[in-house]
């Protein structure tokens, strides 16, 4: 099937129904210039004595925080980064009453930003910050200008409401995201290589014959789905009602 009759036929399944839930991967954040963190690049290598996965791993940020932070400013915070046509076309959706729900494995916040309202974040927000010791919160901004690892006001220690590797995920989000998934007729699966776990699981919750898979290279579930469409999440949400 090519290209053009996938996009005909994902933009009759989302005109006939009212009960999409979109979840999405990295792909949906790198078309917005955020990199994806697991791409071991010369930048890295150069920059880092180890790789991304282990700098962002619980252990690692207890054991050396002001290197996490290090890390962490220059490659997790992109505050400048915008919505692209995907984040934008998921707001929509929500606003026609199509769409009930976007689960997410980013933690950019980018799809609040278009104007999202149900959004599971699996991995957390890196605008959410609190304070170990007393729970006070901190915005991104204040993480990325202050210096080595951020203190507050009573002299506890900051950590981003983001889940690090060896954490586990939010049980509350996790089950809402079970929930979504399992009640929803068309489940849109965006911008992930569908390789993390326990995100990927999720897909087993689906119960419909509408699961439709977007992304740039091949994935793991490919031969599960009733639609994929290869190619940039972001170009073929634009051509979509």
């Amino acid at each position: 099937m090519a290209q053009s009759e996938q996009i005909k036929q994902l933009n009759e399944w989302v005109r006939t129904t009212d009960n999409i839930v979109f979840f999405g991967g990295a792909g949906v954040s790198t078309e917005s210039g955020i990199p994806d963190f697991r791409s071991v690049d010369g930048l890295y290598n150069q920059q880092y004595d180890y790789p991304p996965e282990t700098i962002l791993s619980h252990t690692f940020y207890r054991r050396n925080p002001a290197e996490f932070y290090r890390f962490y400013r220059a490659k997790m915070l992109c505050l400048d980064a915008k919505p692209n046509a995907a984040h934008l076309k998921l707001a929509q959706w929500e606003q026609e009453g199509k769409l009930k729900a976007v689960v997410t494995q980013n933690i950019d916040g980018l799809h609040q930003a278009a104007g999202s309202k149900v959004v599971l974040e699996l991995h957390g927000s890196v605008l959410r910050n609190y304070c170990e010791s007393c729970g006070k919160f901190y915005d991104a901004e204040y993480i990325l200008h202050s210096e080595g690892v951020p203190a507050c006001a009573c002299g506890g220690s900051i950590k981003p409401d983001v889940v690090l590797y060896e954490e586990g995920l939010d049980q509350k989000t996790l089950s809402n995201a079970i929930r979504c998934i399992s009640e929803a007729d068309v489940l849109i699966v965006g911008g992930t290589s569908l390789a993390v776990y326990p995100a990927a699981g999720l897909l087993d919750y689906y119960n419909g014959n509408k699961l439709v898979l977007v992304n740039k290279t091949p994935t793991p579930r490919d031969s599960i789905a009733d639609l994929v469409v290869q190619g940039s999440i972001g170009e073929i949400f634009s051509q979509l009602d």
